[in-house]
């Protein structure tokens, strides 16, 4: 696997989210438990439901999850206020834990509990929902949500109630409401709804900001950063999205504890493009110096494909756990690449940024991974593995590995791990195969594995073949894979050059 989608910083992306802190009409197959404005789906009545409901929000939710019990009441009180809608707004619930409802989960790419997804025109336009997570503001977001993706601006006055200086707004500017510029325009609102505000009108004069004397038509996009206006003209859909995205994230994003700046932040580790992320003390030290010097660090790298954040080390201890950095570290800063490569330099100057980026852009760093130290011990049946001795263990070794990727914390890899234990046992006198696993939240993952769930295992050959565990979770089940799967010295296997390019199947994701 060459690169890492954006689905390889979820963990990052939950730690940030955790620290940032409708009469339904009820489908013959589906109905809200008895007291509940929620519907409650499984996957036998959840394509009933979507087909039914023109605007339907789903939570996936794990019962274990303690921000799902947070939710809950929120989430049913703000169901009874929109069941009063005109028309309803119908919000429904899915168990994704559960194991009949998982095909559903997987479908829906839900990583992390609780998702909530906003289903429009019969489930042909599915959208994240990315508003609040209390009842007040879950109401007030939807009913926008609703309502025309973009909005008429009549008069300076419908500008002054829509327009937020705080927040992003998109203008579309006309000549008429009609055309393909104006249908382009309104298929990407209606796309991008759920990340930004729309607005469209005949009269630049009414905005707040930008030269009212333009060459209708063209979008406008106001933003409170870098630029406060920027213009384009290019109304294909691709070029009209592609220009949204590029302009509405700070050249350099700020990681702190203000609210303001935790959208940018969320969207600036969504991005599949390399970043580089400068960490030190923003209330010791000399905070003036390195912003400047990171200012203009931006500029001159600005046509390369890179995005840059600032952030403050108090505000930061999620990125710094899932990185392995310590604050002793910093001024430090970090850059993860599209193969989710990191290159370090801690104790950094102002005045070598510049200098340490070149090198980056010219191939001369060394990527360092985050790993714990190699076990002195190691003689249980379970072998552990960790970043710094997994090519050893696991590529090296001339046997047949099935490695697991586990999280402490998650309650499947718990309810796994005696089983594993079991299977290693029974094969322990069987020297041409190892049972192995590692904390996949205190070690890096090599690009090899795609890791976004847990537990996610892989059985790996002596021929370098790499192959997702996708049999049953007992020790027979597993112990009758390796079997018949496995490479013994009295076999030929094929080509390392041919195994590697053999496709792998998809890894099993039992923990989202």
């Amino acid at each position: 696997m060459a690169t890492r989608s954006p689905a390889a910083w979820i963990p990052l992306l939950l730690a940030l989210a955790l620290a940032l802190s409708a009469r339904a009409e009820e489908a013959p197959a589906a109905a809200a438990a008895e007291g509940e404005a929620v519907l409650t789906l499984d996957v036998d009545t959840f394509d009933e439901a979507v087909a039914k409901h023109p605007f339907m929000v789903v939570e996936f939710y794990a019962p274990w999850c303690g921000h799902c019990k947070a939710l809950a009441p929120e989430y049913e009180k703000a169901a009874q206020s929109l069941s009063k809608h005109d028309p309803p707004i119908v919000l429904a619930k899915v168990d994704a834990n559960e194991d009949k409802n998982r095909p559903l989960a997987t479908k829906y790419e839900v990583q992390g509990f609780p998702t909530l997804k906003i289903f429009r025109n019969q489930g042909k336009n599915i959208q994240e929902y990315k508003g609040p997570r209390e009842a007040e503001g879950i109401v007030e977001y939807l009913k926008k949500q609703v309502g025309p993706a973009s909005k008429e601006i009549k008069s300076p006055e419908d500008a002054a109630s829509l327009i937020d200086d705080k927040k992003i707004y998109i203008v579309g500017v006309f000549t008429e409401f009609s055309g393909t510029e104006f249908r382009n325009f309104m298929e990407v609102a209606e796309k991008l709804r759920s990340d930004y505000d729309f607005g469209h009108t005949l009269h630049a004069n009414h905005l707040p900001r930008g030269d009212a004397a333009v060459e209708r038509p063209l979008v406008r996009l106001l933003k409170p950063f870098d630029e406060l206006v920027v213009d384009s003209k290019d109304f294909d859909v691709a070029a009209l999205e592609k220009f949204i995205d590029a302009s509405s994230t700070p050249r350099i994003v700020t990681f702190d504890k203000n609210p303001d700046n935790h959208p940018y932040l969320l969207k600036f580790f969504q991005s599949s493009a390399p970043k580089a992320m400068l960490f030190l003390n923003f209330s010791t030290g000399p905070f003036d110096s390195f912003k400047s010097a990171y200012a203009a660090v931006a500029e001159e790298f600005k046509d390369k494909e890179i995005k840059f954040l600032i952030g403050d080390i108090e505000a930061a201890q999620g990125a710094f756990q899932y990185f392995g950095l310590k604050e002793e570290q910093a001024p430090l800063i970090l850059i993860q690449d599209g193969d989710s490569k990191k290159f370090l330099k801690d104790h950094i100057e102002a005045d070598q940024i510049v200098s340490w980026l070149k090198e980056y852009f010219d191939g001369k760093l060394s990527p360092f991974k985050k790993s714990e130290p190699i076990p002195e011990v190691n003689n249980e049946p379970v072998k552990v593995v960790v970043a710094d001795s997994l090519h050893d263990v696991v590529f090296k070794s001339g046997k047949n590995v099935l490695i697991e990727f586990y999280a402490p914390w998650c309650g499947h890899c718990k309810k796994l791990a005696p089983i594993l234990e079991e299977a290693a046992t029974t094969l322990q006198s069987d020297e041409e195969v190892v049972i192995a696993k590692m904390d996949a939240t205190v070690n890096d993952v090599p690009s090899e594995f795609d890791v976004q769930g847990y537990p996610t295992m892989y059985f790996v050959t002596p021929g370098g073949k790499v192959t997702s565990y996708d049999a049953g979770r007992t020790a027979d089940e597993i112990i009758d894979f390796i079997k018949k799967n496995k490479e013994t010295s009295g076999t030929t296997p094929a080509s390392k050059k041919a195994a590697e390019a053999a496709p792998a199947s998809e890894p099993v994701k039992d923990e989202l």
